[in-house]
Formats: C-alpha cells, structure tokens, sequence
C-alpha cells in the first residue's frame, strides 16, 4: 500500500513539475515577444501614426483607416449578430422542446463554434461576395464576421440565460405572467450581464481575425475612411499583415506599432467583459 501511494504521489509530483514548467515557459515566451514588439513600435505610436492614412513612406504612414475600417466593421458585426444570436439563445433555452432536434442544433452550434476561421472566408467569399455580389465591401466583411461569432454568442447567450434560478421564473408564472412577460422582465435582466460579456469576447474575436477578411479580399492599402456599408475598407489586422509582408525593416516597426494599438483595443475590450461580469456577480446573488 506504502510502496503504491509513494508511486501516486511521485506522478503528482512530476505532473506538477511538468505543468509549472509549461506555464513559466508561457509566460517568458509571451513577456519576450510583448517585450520585442514595445521595443520595436512603442516609438512609433503618436498622433501622427494614428490620424495618418497609409503610405508607401514610413515616415508618413498611419492607421487611420484601419481604425475607422474596424470600428465601422464592428458596429456592423453587433448589428447583426448581437440580435439574430440573443434570439437564437432565448429559442433554445426557453421556447424548444428537448428532443433529438433541439440536441442536433445544439451539437451543430458547438461544432460550428470551433470551425477554423479561414472556413468562414470561404463561405464569405461564396455567399455574399459572389453570390449576393456584394464586392470586397464593408457589409460582405461584416456578414462573414457576424457568422463567425455567431455560434459564440448563441452559446454564451444560452448559458447566462441557463444560469437564471428557475424559481425567478415560477415566481413569476405564479402571479400570471405569460413566458415572454417572464423572458422580458425576469431572465433577460438577470442574463443581460453575462450575455453582454460573451457578447464583448466575440467581438473581441472579430476583431482580431485576418483569415476570413483575407479570404472575401479586404484591402491592404485603403487611403480614405469608409463612409457607407458598400465602401472598400481594410482592418487593423489586415494593415499590420500588410506591412510585415513588406522587406523595409521600418514597415516592420510600424507594423510593431499597429500590434500595440490593436492589443490596447483587445484588452480594454476583456477589461470590460471582466468589469460586466464582477458587477453582476454583485448584483445577482442567487
């Protein structure tokens, strides 16, 4: 008994060697590489990098138009996902019979959750820039995207609204109300913190993906900010892999520079996600 209990405490220990290992490991890798992109673009990050269109000149080269390319792709995004998944969510959660159709679905949506995102480009680039003909435009780029984190927010929808006591709902059958009144009064504002923080980590997502915008032929060079759903447009992304495909070792700096801003974006947005989801756990005690 000694000799197997010294054996179960020595692959413990070994396993937990092994994981601490890989987690430092990790992290130095991650600090080495933050490190190397402050090094190379912190610089580079002025009003002057912001408010410029790009150019074949470093020294006069900017983002502007990826910043306003990924906001205006981003507002779109919301537009039309936010709603179609919430919806979806609520359907499942509290409207569909569970029977072998519901569970299909739901199988179907986890599935589609871990699709690669160049797939995505792909049905883009078949459906709406071809076959809708929507060209290489702002609202093809915001369909494409919207299908990508489609299937997150369905399932973070469904799970904050799962997470509602059933009793807030007995309560409220109780004095006669129907199960929409139920849904609109009840359970979406008790689940209205937790959809919202799966709601900011998808669009977190979007943000951040170059395959599928690569795929439907976003711009890498776009001097002008998009003023209508039908303009061309390019993204932070997309700009940065435009200037780390170039030789010119000072478009590599500027790209280092657009890394940093596009990280500033993607970490305020998680810093709200976390900051929505504190503030429910206070609010919402069950």
């Amino acid at each position: 008994m000694n000799d197997i209990l010294s054996r179960r405490k020595l692959k413990a220990e070994i396993f937990r060697i092994i994981a601490t290992i890989s987690t430092w490991s990790s992290i130095i890798i991650l600090i080495i590489l933050l490190g190397n992109i402050a090094w190379d673009g912190l610089s580079k990050v002025n009003w002057t990098f912001l408010n410029n269109f790009p150019s074949r000149f470093p020294h006069k080269a900017g983002i502007k138009a990826a910043i306003w390319g990924s906001i205006w792709m981003l507002a779109l995004v919301a537009i039309i996902a936010v709603p179609i998944g919430v919806s979806a969510a609520i359907y499942l959660e509290e409207y569909a019979k569970k029977n072998k159709l519901s569970r299909f679905i739901e199988i179907n949506i986890a599935n589609l959750a871990g699709v690669p995102s160049i797939i995505y480009g792909i049905l883009g680039l078949t459906i709406f820039v071809r076959f809708f003909q929507l060209d290489r435009s702002l609202l093809a780029g915001s369909l494409t995207m919207s299908l990508l984190i489609l299937p997150v927010i369905i399932m973070a929808a469904r799970e904050a609204i799962k997470a509602v006591p059933k009793s807030i709902r007995l309560g409220a059958f109780a004095v006669g109300a129907t199960r929409w009144q139920t849904i609109q009064s009840h359970v979406l504002p008790a689940a209205t913190p937790g959809i919202f923080t799966g709601v900011i980590l998808a669009m977190s997502r979007a943000i951040g993906e170059t395959a599928p915008l690569i795929m439907i032929g976003a711009l890498t060079y776009v001097a002008f900010v998009p003023e209508n759903i039908n303009d061309p447009f390019t993204t932070l992304p997309i700009q940065i892999y435009n200037w780390v495909s170039r030789p010119q070792v000072e478009f590599h700096h500027l790209a280092a520079a657009g890394i940093i801003v596009l990280l500033v974006v993607l970490l305020t947005m998680n810093a709200a996600a976390i900051l929505i989801r504190n503030r429910s756990l206070k609010k919402y005690k069950w």
